[in-house]
C-alpha cells in the first residue's frame, strides 16, 4: 500500500511556486488510503510537491501551463541535468549581480528571452529570482512577474540547493512510469479508471490571480462533479475558513469526507501579520485512512468540522 505514508522530511522541488503545499504534505499523505496499484493523477500539478514526495510507481502529472510540463519533461529526457543547471545558474548569477534592482536588471533580459524561446533553464531562473515565487502570464501568454529585487539572489548555497533539488527529481524518475502532459483537468478525468487515485489542488476559490489561464466558479463546480461521480478515488485540497468567512464552495463536495488542519500564511515579519487559514482535505469515503480518522462523518455543510 502506497498510502498512507508517514513523511517526516519533505523535499522541495526545484520550481518555486506561490501556494506550494510543502507544509501540508505530511497531513495529506497520512490522511489517504490507496493501494497504489492504479495510476496516480495530479491534474493541477503546479510545483508537484505532493506527488513527488508520495512517489507513486505510475503517475500522470498534468497542468495547463506548458512551461511547468516542459521543465519536467526536459529533466526526464535528459535535456536538462543537475550539472547543466549548476553551470547555467553560475553563469547567469554573475550577470544578474552586475545589474541594478530596478527595471534595468538582467532579470528582465532573461524574461524577454524566455518569452521568445521558452527555455526551461530560463524558466527555472525566473521562478527562483522573481517576486515571491509568483507564476503569472498575461493575455498573450507572456511571463510578466516582476523581479524580486535581489541581484545577489544566486549565492553558492542557493545554487547548490537548486542543483540538489533537480538531482532529486532526476533520481526519482529513474524507475518510475511517469508522464507529464499539458492538458485540462477535464481531459485528465477522461483517462481515469477504477483503482486510480487523483489529488486535486486547483486554484483556490475567490483567491485566483492569473496563474496561466482562466479559472472560474463554473470550472470549480464541474471539477466537483467529475471527481465525485468518476471511477477513481480522490482527495481535494481547498481553503475552508479564515477569520473573516467560510468557503461556501465546500458545499458542492457533499459526497466526500472532510478533515481539516490549520495553516499559517506569512504576510509580514511580525506575528500579528501571520494569518491563520483552515485548510480542508475532502477525500472519497473509501480512501479515507480510517485508522487515523475513525470518527469522521459524511460531509454536511460546515457541521462535521474536525480539526486535526
Amino acid at each position: 500500500m502506497i498510502l498512507p505514508q508517514k513523511l517526516d522530511k519533505i523535499k522541495v522541488p526545484p520550481l518555486k511556486i506561490q501556494g506550494i503545499k510543502t507544509k501540508l504534505v505530511p497531513f495529506i499523505a497520512e490522511s489517504i488510503q490507496w493501494d497504489g496499484n492504479g495510476t496516480y493523477f495530479e491534474p493541477f500539478m503546479g510545483s508537484g510537491v505532493v506527488g513527488f514526495n508520495i512517489a507513486p510507481e505510475k503517475a500522470i502529472f498534468s497542468d495547463t501551463n506548458p512551461h511547468i510540463i516542459n521543465f519536467y519533461k526536459d529533466i526526464q529526457s535528459g535535456k536538462i541535468t543537475s550539472l547543466m543547471v549548476r553551470e547555467f545558474l553560475e553563469q547567469e548569477s554573475i550577470k544578474l549581480s552586475a545589474t541594478p534592482e530596478d527595471k534595468n536588471s538582467y532579470y528582465y533580459t532573461v524574461r524577454e528571452r524566455f518569452n521568445k524561446h521558452h527555455s526551461s533553464l530560463d524558466f527555472l531562473f525566473l521562478q527562483r529570482s522573481n517576486f515571491n515565487g509568483m507564476i503569472r502570464f498575461n493575455g498573450k501568454g507572456e511571463y510578466n512577474v516582476p523581479f524580486g529585487r535581489k541581484p545577489e539572489r544566486f549565492k553558492k548555497a542557493l545554487i547548490t540547493k537548486i542543483v540538489n533539488q533537480v538531482a532529486w527529481i532526476e533520481n526519482l524518475m529513474i524507475d518510475k512510469n511517469w508522464e507529464f502532459i499539458q492538458m485540462s483537468f477535464i481531459d485528465a478525468f477522461l483517462l481515469m479508471k477504477q483503482g486510480d487515485f487523483v489529488y486535486l489542488d486547483p486554484p483556490y476559490i475567490d483567491r485566483y490571480d492569473g496563474y496561466y489561464d482562466n479559472w472560474n466558479p463554473e470550472f470549480a463546480i464541474l471539477l466537483s462533479e467529475l471527481a465525485q461521480n468518476g471511477p477513481s478515488g480522490y482527495a481535494f485540497s481547498m481553503w475552508y475558513e479564515n477569520q473573516y468567512r467560510k468557503n461556501s464552495h465546500i458545499e458542492k463536495w457533499h459526497k466526500g469526507k472532510i478533515i481539516t488542519t490549520k495553516h499559517y500564511y506569512h504576510l509580514g515579519g511580525k506575528e500579528k501579520n501571520r494569518n491563520a487559514m483552515i485548510e480542508a482535505l475532502i477525500i472519497s469515503p473509501e480512501n479515507l485512512n480510517i485508522e487515523k480518522f475513525d470518527q469522521v462523518e459524511q460531509l454536511s455543510f460546515f457541521n462535521d468540522f474536525i480539526e486535526n
